[in-house]
């Protein structure tokens, strides 16, 4: 059956048919969960009391669930599902973390406010949300029964992908995923299925330090570091590379820079964080170079300046992920389009980075896509989201999942 029918043949399924509806009718139970677990602080490294959160919402509600070494939760309806699986996943991690419960909270025109309510509290509170429509009707559990949840650490910023690296580092469960559908933030007008690559570095300088009067003239580690961060985005190469000539961009940022004690001291230590983003790894190992070589050539100009006290140069590797993407003809691709015909939405495609960087460069289908409603103001304190129009999210990531378990959308 082609995957346009499929779709309406499958949303018409008994048991499927009311567990879309459930989406709508319990539109107040998955807001007031969705207010709970933000409540929970998750800042990138510090997710255990959400996840633990998380995996006794799931267990309340039925499944059998577990945390992995890497701090993961995991959930299917089987305590150890058999055959070929699709993973459904959302990240539990923030950039920033509530102070107080009251830093979340909801206006009186029903917005959401406060850190991680869109990024990533619609997609967690969609994956639990799921989680329930699948469990409140028996019809369609065994549809679901090769499903696969997962909430998962380490999406974030120097995070890295770790949860998520893993999970596909696990070979007995990653041989068995067919595919990965990861909830990231609110929205239906996108797909992403290519993933925007990076790596990103910390460039430290140090040296002996001192009084700027009395020891001037010695090695200052300030002075080397800014010098090498205005070379590098001064480059010719990156001028050059804005727009490369496969059309592969590339972006360059000093996102942090540090060091030193006082205005009247030289510094003995200063640091800054690099960040370097294409659509294309080659194009990204160029800049990686072109970096090293400023680094390099500073920490020579700086000690050839100096009367004494040389300073000397580290980079340190803090993040890298890989740039990747699906297959145009991919049977992913086609049944989430097949979902959009159905329901009625209309979505790009589009570029970013996700936890689908990881599957996608080991060659396992994955796409990113919102758990519906809107958001705004991400990483910010600032951050919002508008629940209005979630189910319409939801009914599609369940119906694309069920299109994708084995069996069910031939």
């Amino acid at each position: 059956m082609p995957a346009a029918a499929a779709a309406g043949a499958l949303a018409d399924r008994p048991g499927m048919r009311e567990a879309l509806q459930w989406f709508t009718r319990e539109k107040q139970w998955v807001n007031e969960i969705h207010l709970k677990l933000c409540r929970v602080p998750s800042p990138t490294f510090l997710e255990q009391q959400r996840a633990e959160w998380v995996s006794q919402q799931l267990r309340n509600l039925g499944w059998h669930t577990g945390i992995d070494r890497a701090g993961n939760v995991l959930a299917s309806l089987e305590a150890t599902p058999e055959g070929n699986l699709v993973a459904v996943t959302a990240h539990l991690d923030t950039v920033l973390a509530p102070r107080t419960k009251d830093d979340i909270f909801v206006d009186p025109g029903g917005v959401f406010h406060g850190p991680g309510v869109s990024d990533n509290g619609a997609g967690l509170a969609g994956l639990i949300a799921i989680a329930r429509a699948i469990k409140v009707h028996p019809d369609s559990a065994d549809l679901f029964r090769r499903l696969l949840l997962v909430a998962n650490v380490g999406e974030e910023g120097e995070g890295n992908l770790s949860g998520m690296r893993h999970l596909c580092r696990q070979p007995d469960l990653a041989r068995r995923i067919s595919a990965f559908v990861v909830l990231d933030g609110a929205a239906t007008d996108h797909i992403t299925v290519q993933a925007l690559g990076s790596r990103r570095f910390e460039v430290s300088f140090a040296g002996p330090g001192g009084h700027s009067w009395s020891d001037f003239g010695i090695g200052n580690p300030v002075h080397a570091l800014t010098r090498a961060m205005t070379a590098f985005v001064d480059s010719k190469a990156v001028e050059t590379r804005t727009l490369l000539r496969d059309g592969a961009k590339v972006s360059v940022n000093v996102g942090l820079i540090d060091g030193g004690t006082g205005v009247n001291a030289i510094a003995s230590a200063a640091r800054a964080k690099v960040d370097i983003r294409s659509e294309n790894n080659d194009r990204i190992e160029e800049m990686v170079n072109v970096l090293f070589q400023a680094v390099a050539k500073s920490e020579e100009a700086e000690n050839r300046r100096a009367v004494a006290g040389r300073v000397t140069s580290k980079i340190k590797e803090i993040g890298n992920r890989p740039a990747a993407k699906l297959a145009p003809d991919s049977g992913l691709l086609a049944s989430v389009r097949a979902v959009d015909a159905h329901l009625g939405i209309r979505s790009r495609l589009d570029c970013a980075s996700t936890d689908a960087n990881i599957p996608l460069s080991m060659g396992i289908p994955a796409i990113s896509i919102g758990a519906g409603g809107t958001g705004g103001g991400a990483h910010t304190t600032a951050e919002w989201f508008q629940p209005e129009g979630r189910d319409l999210g939801l009914k599609r990531v369940l119906l694309t999942l069920g299109l994708l378990l084995p069996g069910e959308g031939e």
